[in-house]
């Protein structure tokens, strides 16, 4: 918990509660379900919460914005983000119904009200539209545009620096998948925020 506190200090006493319970939840729910491999709960806040976090130092999402964490497996980046930001609503998505279990458990267990979840693919969401999609290393970049832009709410003319697009956690090499999706996404080092070895040749990519 002390990672967490040592880059962000300006939290409520219920979001510092909040992210302190994190970790026992997952390691009990972990005894029933796999959704962290046992070597990363060592390292649960730097490797899922903290790295999670890194999108909230580049960006700010306004109150009432409405955020897909697409593939969120256990609740990463999700469930850090919507305690981060309390006034977001995130939208919890995989295709994977008993890691979606222990997220709503846990969003439940520490009374997390911006959440919802749903069992589905990304591609077969028809009625929902999100200001952002915030994904985790799930999919090549091209796939997680091609299932991301459908989703996505147009940019207002009259807002043009509005956050809107997909924002996503990203390791290694990028140059080839970059390269293959055709697209020119923003990046950012995250070993240049974070000074901790784990964050070397670990990257956020946008595109808007």
């Amino acid at each position: 918990m002390e990672i967490i506190t040592k880059y962000f200090t300006d939290f409520t006493e219920k979001q510092l509660q909040q992210f302190s319970e994190l970790k026992k939840l997952y390691e009990d729910w972990n005894q029933k379900i796999n959704v962290i491999s046992r070597k990363d709960m060592d390292h649960f806040y730097e490797h899922h919460v903290l790295h999670s976090l890194s999108i909230a130092t580049q960006f700010d999402f306004p109150g009432g914005y409405r955020i897909m964490d697409l593939g969120t497996g256990g609740g990463f980046p999700g469930i850090p983000l919507a305690i981060f930001f309390p006034d977001v609503h995130f939208h919890l998505v995989d295709s994977i119904q008993k890691k979606l279990k222990v997220t709503e458990a846990i969003a439940s267990e520490i009374e997390l009200k911006n959440i919802t979840v749903k069992h589905t693919r990304a591609e077969d969401i028809k009625d929902k539209k999100f200001d952002v999609v915030v994904s985790r290393a799930v999919a090549p970049l091209k796939d997680l545009w091609g299932w991301s832009k459908p989703l996505l709410n147009k940019k207002p003319v009259d807002q043009p620096k509005k956050i809107t697009g997909l924002i996503c956690l990203k390791g290694g090499d990028l140059s080839k998948e970059i390269h293959e999706s055709g697209l020119r996404p923003r990046a950012w080092e995250i070993s240049k925020i974070f000074e901790e070895d784990f964050f070397k040749q670990k990257y956020i990519l946008s595109i808007s």
